[in-house]
């Protein structure tokens, strides 16, 4: 008799169920903190490169730490490394509170006030360098095999949801209690986040070879990354399209200049795409996205520009909403994919390492996609910025269907099948 797929099957275990609750309130503090710090900065200069600014500053040292992070996570209790990780976020958030406080910062000169937020943001870089590598593999560590797929479902579009929901609140945030008092939020998500991980036990160090010499031991990561082609494929199209559309880093310009729609019409904006993130949430509970999976992924990045394209050609409010909202539906579909394919493929031992070079690979797109579309807006126009990206995501992306043939017929069903058969 076949199995009936449980939609829930993640979420029968407890520790799980806090490890999402803390990875919401992570993701979802990074992500506001990340929104008020560029609205604040653009208000602060009015000019669309300290945008990009931003971006650079934080994925300088994430991309320069993630194979040394990735070493040390597969070396440590990763419990102790999760703690580690989420003190330093709550000191950085507590230095941009610091730093948006109007009596600490009124006899300094806006470029100083500039340069302490782009320090804190460099310094969240190198936090982030471990906290990724660090989540990805705790998450394996929870759950058994057999619910990977599931758990990386879940997992994802918790990440999804948070990534988005986070900049839709900064938005109204900043409306309604001001850049100052949205960062002491942050502030607060990141404690809330320490006591939930007070509910998770310390976990074993899975990695044999504890001690390994670090060159040795990173190029076991990298060399194992480069050989797999369904991770390489993977990784390399998101990266690429996500850095050519990578338009919404330039919300607040287009809140501010073109729609003209301020504050709140910017949280709106920012709230479009968690609601189509929140939609895919449902459906890949109980829908699961493994069968044809390259095709699947192809042709969500492919919508991904297309929405990108459309977003930077509207002047009218609801459209852009509109495409936004749709853009959140299928990258959010482009990332549930994505986990379960590292999930899948990766051993236990090499957890930290290949997830440090999804990092560099994936991870920092967003923010050099932020440097690029600030950068070219500065070039060539916000707009034309905009349609430039999502035309490159496109050709991308055509690109790969074209050249890869074997990336097209991807389909991750049979190694969940072995998987439900190991345990």
């Amino acid at each position: 008799m076949k199995k009936t797929h449980d939609p829930y099957a993640a979420l029968r275990y407890k520790e799980f169920n806090t490890f999402l609750l803390l990875r919401f309130a992570m993701v979802f503090a990074w992500s506001m903190q990340f929104i008020v710090i560029e609205w604040q900065v653009y208000s602060l200069t009015k000019n669309p490169l300290s945008l990009g600014i931003i971006g650079l500053m934080e994925v300088i040292p994430a991309v320069a730490m993630a194979l040394f992070a990735g070493h040390i996570v597969d070396q440590k209790e990763k419990k102790g490394l999760l703690f580690k990780c989420i003190l330093g976020f709550s000191v950085i958030s507590l230095g941009l509170f610091l730093l948006t406080w109007p009596p600490i910062v009124s006899g300094y000169s806006t470029k100083a006030i500039l340069y302490g937020i782009y320090f804190m943001v460099f310094l969240g870089g190198i936090v982030r360098s471990f906290l990724g590598p660090t989540i990805f593999s705790l998450l394996s560590l929870i759950v058994p095999k057999k619910v990977y797929p599931n758990a990386a479902t879940w997992s994802s579009s918790v990440w999804q949801i948070g990534s988005v929901l986070g900049p839709a609140v900064a938005g109204f945030s900043i409306t309604l209690i001001g850049v100052h008092w949205s960062m002491c939020s942050v502030f607060a998500c990141s404690v809330f986040s320490l006591i939930a991980l007070s509910q998770i036990a310390a976990k074993p160090i899975l990695n044999p070879k504890i001690g390994e010499p670090i060159m040795d031991s990173l190029k076991e990561g990298v060399k194992f990354v480069f050989n797999n082609k369904t991770i390489l494929g993977a990784l390399s199209l998101d990266m690429v399209a996500v850095l050519f559309g990578g338009a919404v880093a330039l919300l607040p310009i287009f809140a501010q200049d073109i729609l003209k729609v301020g504050p709140e019409g910017f949280g709106v904006l920012r709230a479009a795409p968690a609601v189509g993130s929140f939609l895919i949430l449902i459906v890949s509970a109980y829908v699961p996205m493994n069968k044809n999976a390259g095709m699947k992924l192809l042709s969500a990045i492919f919508a991904f520009g297309l929405c990108i394209i459309v977003f930077g050609l509207s002047t009218i409010f609801w459209l852009s909403v509109l495409a936004l909202f749709f853009s959140g539906v299928v990258d959010g579909i482009s990332v549930v994919i994505r986990q379960t394919i590292l999930q899948l493929k990766t051993p236990d031992h090499m957890r930290g390492r290949v997830s440090a070079v999804n990092s560099i690979f994936v991870g920092s797109s967003n923010e050099l996609g932020a440097f690029e579309s600030g950068l070219t807006a500065k070039l060539m126009g916000t707009v034309t910025s905009v349609v430039f990206g999502g035309s490159m995501t496109l050709l991308i992306v055509l690109g790969t269907g074209i050249f890869s043939p074997g990336f097209r017929k991807l389909d991750l069903q049979k190694d969940i099948e072995e998987h439900e058969k190991g345990e």
